[in-house]
């Protein structure tokens, strides 16, 4: 637990909110994930591809949370999952969310998505 939200200090302007049973994740006011302590579990933001091939490749991982418009939510079991691929997927979920130019900027920043 404690891992998983240190992962969300390497992202700009990520912002955690109490929701009772649940710390909602937010950039610029606007949700990418949410924490169930409880039961050990995030809910991220993904395409909708995403969502069905994780789901379809490691169900005892990942499980279907629900779809909104063009993204599929998926329920992450914290304890299934290594840290880098985990902070892969929360940090694709916050760049879907983000605005673009602090998208570009943090992947410029840290060489994502360019060849050096």
């Amino acid at each position: 637990m404690e891992e998983f939200l240190g992962m969300l200090d390497r992202l700009p302007e990520v912002r955690q909110g109490d929701g009772g049973e649940w710390v909602s994740l937010k950039v610029r006011g606007k949700g990418f994930g949410y924490l169930w302590e409880r039961t050990e579990t995030v809910g991220l933001k993904a395409t909708i591809e995403e969502q069905m091939a994780l789901v379809a490749e490691r169900p005892e991982v990942f499980e279907v949370q629900f779809t909104a418009g063009r993204f599929g939510w998926v329920v992450v079991h914290l304890d299934k999952i290594e840290p880098d691929e985990l902070f892969e997927l929360v940090t694709e979920a916050w760049c879907l969310t983000a605005p673009r130019p602090m998208v570009e900027a943090h992947e410029a920043a840290h060489g994502i998505g360019h060849s050096v």
